[in-house]
């Protein structure tokens, strides 16, 4: 099944610097290859389940490898049954419809 996941991870107990924790999972996401997306409050990652849940632990374990005593992580997760989901097509829905200036469904 392919899914849309959003996923943030909290370090806890390692200072109020956070930002080298984070660039250490953006490079092992990077390098799994699965389409991703940096912002603000966390990533988003599009893939099979299994990658994409395989990608989360690889993130953890890295950062308790950092020397991390405990890591929360956050996962929210979007799945289809009738098609396969875009980030992409996600974004460009709600854009349409606000140029349209025509309200979406209730």
């Amino acid at each position: 099944m392919r899914v849309i996941v959003e996923v943030s991870f909290v370090p806890l107990g390692v200072g109020l610097s956070l930002s080298p924790y984070v660039a250490e999972c953006l490079r092992i996401i990077k390098a799994s290859g699965l389409k991703h997306e940096l912002h603000s409050m966390g990533t988003n990652l599009e893939g099979n389940w299994e990658e994409v849940m395989a990608l989360v632990k690889a993130c953890q374990d890295r950062l308790f490898e950092m020397g991390a005593p405990r890591v929360t992580t956050s996962i929210k997760v979007s799945a289809r049954a009738d098609r396969e989901p875009s980030m992409e097509d996600k974004v460009a829905h709600v854009r349409r419809l606000l140029e349209d200036g025509a309200p979406g469904k209730p």
